[in-house]
């Protein structure tokens, strides 16, 4: 089946989607012998809560996994059995603690007042146009790196400067993606060889480790001098992490500490990202939309404290991440051979790629208007919010590896949302092709341009 791939790659989730519609939501690829591409590709809610909820130990992420997702080291994303509870425990910790809480809050609502708007303004002022995917982008490595570390790298800025780490992770993450694809005697041998994609990564992230590594240490010696923090920060908190509670962690080990710091600043910067650059793409696309959370914003919102009366802006975000999640699939693994409930038998070690992209796009889990754009159909007649099961709609996983840092992204992109929404109006500039890259993430191959004028 390798050529139809090759042929269908330009648009593989599209392709993703026709094959599992017409093959009642599972697939059997094969590769060629002995290439490790053998894989089921699935959409069907049934196997989906079975892998990762009800038989989730079976499905640990597995030493394959932990070969193509090496950039993460020891970080939750690649993390597996007593390493991973300790750091799903520690994460909750801090993730759901009062201080931190309200230093994302505060943080948030200062880079969108000091970083974005002056953008926008400039924008404005000068007849500029403006990649809101990069700036998206800017925006979300900046927070990531101020809650992830302490430290702003100031990226949002109107001079726009270069970001090497960005660039860095994006060459990462397309790496990756190909990994799950290409035979694995191949990848294996471009790594060795240092060839191709490979010696890309291998290069880029020299620079991420430098880095980090100078941000690491830099903590160790304020931290040695009796500094203290003004604000709660992931690098600080694991540096300073109870081992006699968390006995697996290590946070002696610069490489440890680096590899859970950099899983969750890839985490929080690209998945909100690309979220808020498709939900703006889309409310160009459906002005009625657009316009129904206008008139919400004008007569329900004040301040923050107001994000929750925000029910059909909730409801658009949702939508968005139905068709277009960050994240549009997922990789597992099963440690031991069973039949899933679909009746599909899988053999242990082998490959279950779960696409998140075609289950939000299936007739059969979504009704026939599953295609469309429709933030109706989350809100309750009593207008209240439709909660979906997560295994239905996965865009922040499901089971006990479910998203942790779930309700801060929710509500970092209706603070951003509505800043811009109530300010300015824009409109994408005609002639860009709009298409998403083939990636572990679901950005925009050619960004995002609009023009951008101030609301009267």
């Amino acid at each position: 089946m390798v050529p139809s791939l090759v042929v269908q790659f330009p648009r593989v989730y599209d392709w993703m989607v026709e094959i599992l519609e017409a093959s009642d939501l599972n697939f059997a690829f094969k590769g060629a012998w002995f290439s490790g591409t053998d894989f089921l590709l699935t959409a069907d809610p049934r196997n989906i809560h079975h892998i990762l909820s009800s038989n989730f130990k079976n499905y640990p992420k597995g030493p394959e996994f932990k070969k193509i997702f090496d950039v993460l080291g020891d970080g939750i994303v690649a993390a597996d059995s007593m390493l991973w509870e300790d750091l799903r425990k520690s994460n909750h910790s801090i993730f759901h603690h009062k201080g931190f809480l309200e230093h994302a809050v505060s943080s948030n609502i200062s880079k969108v007042k000091k970083g974005l708007l002056p953008i926008l303004d400039k924008a404005v002022e000068e007849n500029i146009i403006l990649d809101l995917q990069d700036m998206f982008q800017r925006f979300t490595f900046d927070i990531s790196s101020i809650l992830m570390t302490g430290y702003d790298p100031m990226s949002l800025s109107i001079e726009m400067p270069e970001v090497e780490f960005a660039e860095a992770v994006d060459i990462s993450e397309e790496a990756i993606f190909y990994r799950h694809l290409k035979p694995v005697i191949l990848w294996k041998l471009q790594k060795w060889i240092g060839v191709g994609l490979e010696k890309k990564l291998r290069d880029s992230m020299v620079a991420v480790d430098e880095m980090l590594a100078k941000i690491i240490s830099s903590r160790r010696e304020e931290l040695g001098r009796g500094k203290r923090e003004t604000s709660m920060n992931v690098l600080t908190y694991y540096i300073n992490v109870d081992t006699t509670k968390y006995k697996l962690l290590k946070p002696r080990s610069d490489k440890f500490i680096r590899d859970v710091v950099f899983s969750l600043l890839i985490a929080a910067r690209d998945t909100t990202s690309s979220a808020l650059t498709w939900f703006f793409w889309l409310l160009s696309m459906h002005p009625n939309v657009m316009a129904k959370i206008q008139h919400e914003i004008n007569t329900k919102y004040d301040n923050p404290a107001d994000l929750e009366k925000l029910v059909y802006l909730h409801a658009a975000l949702s939508e968005t991440m139905r068709l277009y999640p960050p994240l549009p699939f997922n990789h597992k693994s099963p440690s031991e051979s069973e039949v899933l409930p679909s009746g599909h038998k899988v053999e242990a070690h082998s490959k279950i790629v779960i696409s998140i992209y075609a289950l939000g796009r299936m007739r059969s889990v979504w009704g026939e208007d599953a295609s469309d754009f429709k933030p109706e159909r989350w809100i309750l007649e009593d207008g209240g919010i439709r909660h979906e099961p997560s295994y239905k709609f996965l865009a922040f996983n499901s089971g006990p590896r479910t998203c942790l840092g779930k309700n801060l992204a929710l509500l970092q992109l209706k603070i951003v949302a509505v800043d811009i929404i109530r300010n300015y109006d824009f409109k994408i500039v005609e002639g860009q092709k709009i298409e998403p890259v083939t990636s572990v993430i679901l950005t925009m191959k050619h960004g995002l341009k609009v023009t951008v004028s101030k609301k009267i």
